[in-house]
């Protein structure tokens, strides 16, 4: 095996930086720990992001969310360290990061951080679809 985890993401220019476009992910497979028990944690995570300038590269996303994997963090903590490195590589237009982490002594947890860039508004026609919630999986 040749990949590792990283903390380093990675950017490209995005392909149409006039227009509002919504990209929309699901990364499934999201594990840390949890600081008190080290027991593992696992969530998914759905991210929404416009774009200004520039696009979150796969790769470097897939490898940074695995750099999580040995951590020890709070549910909050976590969300908004990603979000915040996430808004940090790519000044987009908006970002919304949920963070839904499964079931853990009776208690789902969902987290969602948002960033909207200063003076952002979506144009005319444009919706930003809610977040949809957590489903038990039975």
């Amino acid at each position: 095996m040749t990949a590792k985890p990283s903390k380093s993401l990675e950017s490209f220019p995005t392909p149409s930086p006039r227009r509002d476009y919504l990209i929309r992910m699901q990364i499934p497979e999201f594990t840390c720990l949890c600081p008190k028990t080290g027991q593992p944690d696992f969530a998914t995570l759905s991210l929404d992001y416009i774009p200004d300038r520039r696009c979150v590269e796969l790769k470097s996303l897939k490898l940074y969310i695995w750099s999580y994997r040995n951590e020890g963090a709070f549910h909050e903590a976590v969300t908004n360290r990603i979000c915040d490195d996430l808004v940090r590589l790519l000044s987009p237009r908006f970002l919304r990061l949920a963070a839904r982490f499964y079931v853990r002594g009776g208690t789902f947890t969902s987290v969602v951080a948002e960033h909207r860039k200063p003076g952002w508004k979506p144009k005319p026609g444009f919706e930003l679809a809610p977040i949809e919630e957590a489903r038990s999986v039975r």
